[in-house]
């Protein structure tokens, strides 16, 4: 490798897109449930014959009940899993502390196993082995494929999830609000709402855009579908 090649590659630089389970998976499923929820609520009362009133009622319940607990499910169940990471570490940290030479031998195996020589592998385990958190943060890697320094904050996913149900959710009810109290109409925003959610969230997957747009607008066209015609079975019934 020349001078020149050397300086390109010490400059290189790159970033990888948040995959730890944090804002942007809460924000992603936040959107697309409050999409197909809203969206096949509304298709579902429309059906049943209720007045235009009643549809922006349920559906303004439905969206304020929905981020509410989208909010503190997911509060929960990310500190929960801080949490329970939190007691993984303790204990691989008694472990390194009780037993040294095994987990030093553990490090080694998982070097080998990585492809490095075993006498490199050795020389590698022990020199990082002299700093113990360093050697903590490969232990809790290798073994539970997490880094204990890079976990999601409980709040962020709330906050992410409340916002962007509660965005997904008004788009079928923005057509009433407006003045415009037509079912069709509700259910073509909640439509092109989920086919847009679908294909922006396409950007942090390998799939097309149009394939992850689509893929949503069936998937809400379906719940939507079913419901409006449980709407419509129920509303005969009653009258």
């Amino acid at each position: 490798m020349t001078a020149g090649e050397l300086a390109d590659a010490e400059a290189h630089e790159h970033t990888h897109a948040d995959v730890s389970g944090g804002w942007l998976r809460a924000a992603v499923f936040g959107a697309m449930d409050g999409l197909v929820t809203n969206t096949a609520l509304v298709a579902g009362v429309g059906g049943g014959g209720a007045a235009p009133r009643a549809i922006v009622l349920a559906g303004t319940a439905s969206l304020v009940a929905g981020a509410i607990s989208m909010a503190l499910g997911e509060y929960t169940s990310v500190k929960t899993q801080n949490e329970q990471l939190d007691l993984e570490v303790a204990k691989e940290r008694r472990e390194l502390e009780r037993n040294p030479v095994g987990e030093l031998a553990e490090l080694t195996d998982m070097l080998q196993a990585r492809g490095v020589d075993a006498r490199l592998a050795r020389q590698v385990a022990v020199q990082l082995s002299a700093d113990p958190e360093m050697a903590l943060r490969l232990h809790v890697l290798a073994e539970l494929g997490v880094n204990p320094e890079e976990r999601p904050s409980p709040r962020v996913a709330a906050v992410s999830s409340f916002l962007t149900f509660g965005t997904g959710a008004a788009l079928p009810l923005v057509p009433y609000f407006l003045g415009v109290p037509l079912l069709w109409v509700a259910v073509l925003c909640g439509a092109v709402g989920l086919f847009a959610a679908g294909a922006l969230s396409a950007r942090f997957t390998p799939r097309p855009w149009w394939f992850a747009g689509l893929r949503q607008l069936a998937f809400g066209a379906a719940a939507a579908g079913v419901t409006y015609l449980i709407g419509a079975a129920i509303g005969v019934a009653v009258t």
